[in-house]
């Protein structure tokens, strides 16, 4: 048996409540992981909250990363017991083991601390697919990303200044935009006093941004659009603002923007593979050598796991939020 964090019903953070689970067994491919650390992300909150159900297959336990040691492998995973790994999971993770897909685990380099690790997978999967692969963002080019000091802005700030882009974010305070710039953003606006489409006009010279990583939607579509240049690509990852967007398609055809988007949990295990190894040779060395890491925020033990909702969904928190697994 196994401690584990699991949804007893849609709600509150009070729904999560720590039970024991039989541990599972990996099947082909798969690796059984003592999880040291979890990662707490935004889909974690709105599966507790019933609007983002686990893919078919997949654990009903919350959780899309984790760091810890392979301690058992199914058939064709063999080379990886005994190693540290972090991992991109499907869920599973707010537990004491879980089940990885060996080709979704990354090796923890002694430049990374374990709370570090279990932190990277999901924002840094999410911010190379989208910014760079969908996005196609090139050195040399302006990227502007909401949310500036949350998991995945700050990873769009730390991915972006070191593949050569200037980056501008958005945030909901002034401390909030004073903590941006000092993890590496070039430009911070506070959207709450200043209007940020007129803003990245100013800062661009009038030109716009080349590319827009946007998690809001809704009435920040046209807005996202009214930022671009032409040309510009607008990437949304998610609809905190509404799924609905009403937008000015002559506008988008002159300027010829293109509109697009994904989610990642979903997506097929070939996709992730491909994903994660690309990720492997161009991203990871800047990790191993120390250059890339993810922003913290605080470490709340596996069996708090409701606080650290809590906290993410009250805003304050500035980085990842992760969760202590092992004693």
């Amino acid at each position: 048996m196994m401690r584990a964090v699991e949804i007893v019903q849609p709600g509150g953070p009070e729904v999560l409540q720590l039970t024991e689970r039989p541990r599972p067994e990996p099947g082909p491919g798969e690796v059984l992981v003592e999880v040291a650390f979890a990662g707490v992300n935004r889909p974690d909150v709105l599966q507790r909250l019933g609007r983002y159900p686990p893919p078919p297959g997949a654990s009903d336990i919350p959780g899309l990363e984790i760091s810890g040691t392979v301690i058992g492998t199914g058939p064709g995973a063999q080379d990886l017991l005994g190693q540290p790994v972090c991992a991109l999971l499907t869920g599973g993770g707010y537990a004491q083991y879980c089940l990885a897909d060996a080709r979704h685990c990354l090796p923890v380099p002694e430049a990374l601390g374990m709370a570090e690790a279990a932190a990277l997978p999901e924002t840094l999967f999410t911010v190379w697919h989208n910014v760079f692969e969908r996005g196609w963002a090139t050195d040399g080019e302006t990227l502007l990303a909401h949310g500036g000091t949350s998991g995945i802005g700050s990873m769009a700030i730390k991915l972006g200044k070191l593949f050569g882009l200037t980056v501008i974010v958005t945030c909901g305070s002034d401390a909030k935009c004073d903590a941006a710039l000092r993890i590496g953003a070039d430009h911070a606006i506070n959207y709450k006093t200043d209007d940020f489409v007129e803003r990245v006009r100013v800062i661009t010279g009038g030109k716009g941004a080349q590319v827009c990583l946007d998690m809001v939607a809704g009435s920040y579509t046209q807005r996202n659009l009214d930022c671009l240049a032409d040309d510009g690509r607008l990437v949304t990852i998610a609809v905190l603002g509404g799924a609905r967007a009403e937008i000015n398609m002559a506008g988008l055809m002159v300027r010829r923007q293109t509109i697009t988007g994904s989610t990642l949990r979903g997506r097929s295990n070939a996709f992730k593979e491909l994903l994660a190894d690309e990720i492997s040779r161009t991203v990871w060395p800047l990790v191993e050598e120390g250059r890339l890491k993810p922003e913290m925020d605080r470490i709340f033990p596996l069996a708090e796991a409701s606080a650290a909702h809590a906290r993410m969904e009250a805003g304050e928190h500035i980085g990842k939020i992760v969760l202590q697994v092992a004693p």
